[in-house]
């Protein structure tokens, strides 16, 4: 909780931070939040694999920990000394949409990045092995295992949303009445605080055995398959596919994966051939198993690929939809809410959602599909994304008629100003639909990846979904680039759909064109989930320790 109440925190103020005091322009400071939240997720292939190959999900979690309560800790420090941030003096409203304020200093700006990166950095071993290592406390030999499991990742996501409901909510309001150091030093507090109880647990713990490194399994199987790329299925000295004798595996972790006839190219890494002899080299014959787990970890991609568009579209409303509630007015009576409060309606969507889901959506579900627990992973994943077309479609036409609004009201010129007959709740529609999305979606997600990933590779598998996450980011960060490149037109005075002046761009354009990419996307999750064979079930064996850490090494 306190990482996502960390990375929502910082999302959606650090790009108010580096336009209102670090004097970045709007748009570059998006880029750069969003470059940001990319590789915090983008890098969590690396904590997984660290913790699936060497350290174990618990000692990852331990040393990433840190070094994300360090970043934190260099933020905190930049938003607190003068010295890190450029002059403030004579830097009112308009100079800042001149662009007239004072700059930061280039080593100003690389140490706010640096910090942020180390931030990020931190989050590579807490996002694929959070979850996993939570789902690992399980006894998968208990005949309620897939309803514990099911009703984990659901908690496990309400709990996400809660850290994302404090930071939108009271780490802004810590913001406005203390000061930007304040509410990142609570960023940090809250770091700290959940770092030290997870240690104080640490008696309590299931752990699973790292299984070596699962990179060089999957390299091992592509190479042998190579070497045997021309020995045919009927070679006569053909002894069959390889295996180790007896009931476990010999991947430490894992049991033994049955022979599937999928991507039988692979299957050749696992020919046993008399000439291979009785102690054949791993880079020339591999296991069944060890071929299957990579057969598996590529029948997994599709499925996670399918979300990229939605965390486009998640990463494109903390930014562009900020933009829009800055010209809307944000009082609820003599409330007035804060612009950076808005994210915290999909959160509290989504809050409300969970409630809700096993008393009222799950017995509605189970009556359309057949499903007991509602609907499949899958499908759940499929209905969000079905959501997400709603959410950004509506976005569209809301955007058409705000900014007709604007332009027939005199505010063209005005993006700073709110309209006051104009109220900012009309995007909570959009907002709630996303946070429904979400929800269905990367919940489903990530139970998918857990029960579906081979056994030695939950953290690979978990950061799947992270790296999505982390893709969506990027990809957002593209399209805004070439759109601003390809809409703009200096010589005609003509400025881009994402113009820093949202009342003289095109934002709906945008909006309408993210609806099309994020139906065509639909379109390939369907054809993607409708190959899609779920694992067989499987009797395999566990190996644990439960008293202390160093049995993981054991």
């Amino acid at each position: 909780m306190a990482e996502r109440m960390a990375y929502f925190g910082l999302s959606v103020n650090m790009v108010a931070f580096m336009f209102y005091v670090m004097h970045r322009p709007f748009s570059s400071s998006s880029n750069a939040v969003n470059n940001f939240l990319g590789i915090s997720q983008a890098s969590s292939v690396l904590g997984g694999f660290l913790a699936d190959a060497y350290l174990g999900r618990y000692w990852t979690i331990a040393i990433f920990t840190t070094i994300y309560l360090a970043g934190l800790t260099g933020i905190t420090l930049c938003a607190t000394m003068k010295i890190f941030v450029p002059n403030q003096d004579q830097c009112n409203q308009l100079s800042l949409v001149l662009g007239s304020c004072e700059p930061a200093k280039p080593w100003q700006m690389l140490y706010l990045d640096t910090v942020l990166y180390i931030t990020a950095f931190g989050a590579a071993g807490i996002r694929p092995c959070v979850s996993s290592f939570g789902a690992d406390q399980f006894d998968e030999r208990s005949k309620d295992y897939k309803t514990l499991l099911d009703k984990f990742f659901n908690f496990f996501y309400l709990s996400v949303t809660i850290g994302a409901i404090v930071a939108f909510t009271l780490v802004v309001y810590i913001q406005i009445e203390l000061g930007w150091g304040a509410a990142f030093g609570s960023l940090a507090i809250a770091m700290g605080i959940s770092n030290m109880l997870f240690f104080v647990g640490t008696p309590l713990y299931r752990h699973r055995l790292p299984g070596g490194s699962p990179l060089t399994r999957v390299a091992q199987v592509l190479v042998a398959a190579f070497k045997k790329r021309n020995v045919p299925f009927t070679r006569s000295e053909l002894v069959g596919l390889y295996e180790l004798p007896g009931r476990h595996s010999a991947i430490k972790g894992s049991g033994k994966i049955p022979h599937t006839d999928d991507f039988r190219c692979l299957d050749k890494a696992a020919l046993q051939l008399k000439e291979d002899g009785s102690n054949p080299s791993p880079w020339r014959i591999c296991t069944v198993t060890q071929v299957e787990e990579v057969k598996i970890l590529i029948k997994l991609i599709p499925i996670p690929a399918c979300t990229i568009m939605l965390n486009v579209v998640l990463t494109e409303f903390l930014t562009l939809s900020l933009q829009q509630a800055y010209t809307l007015n944000t009082h609820i009576g003599k409330l007035k809410l804060p612009v950076t409060c808005m994210p915290v309606f999909p959160g509290l969507s989504i809050f409300l959602i969970l409630c809700l889901y096993y008393s009222v959506f799950v017995p509605i579900l189970r009556r359309i599909t057949g499903h007991p627990h509602g609907a499949s992973q899958l499908q759940r994943v499929g209905i969000g994304l079905f959501i997400s077309i709603l959410s950004v479609a509506w976005a569209g036409a809301f955007e058409t008629f705000r900014r007709g609004y604007a332009i027939r009201h005199g505010y063209e010129f005005s993006f700073l100003t709110p309209m006051p007959d104009l109220s900012a709740y009309w995007l909570l529609i959009p907002y709630c639909l996303i946070g429904i999305a979400e929800l269905f979606s990367i919940v489903g997600l990530l139970e998918f990846l857990y029960e579906e990933a081979p056994d030695a590779m939950k953290s690979i598998g978990s950061a799947y979904a992270a790296l999505a996450g982390g893709l969506g980011c990027f990809v957002a960060s593209i399209i805004n680039s070439i759109i601003k490149s390809v809409t703009r037109n200096p010589e005609n005075r003509q400025q881009s759909w994402l113009s820093q002046n949202i009342n003289s761009g095109k934002f709906d354009y945008f909006f309408w064109l993210l609806t099309v990419l994020c139906v065509i996307n639909f379109c390939i999750f369907l054809y993607s989930a409708n190959r899609y064979e779920y694992r067989t079930e499987q009797t395999f064996e566990v190996r644990e320790t439960k008293k202390n850490i160093p049995a993981e090494d054991s």
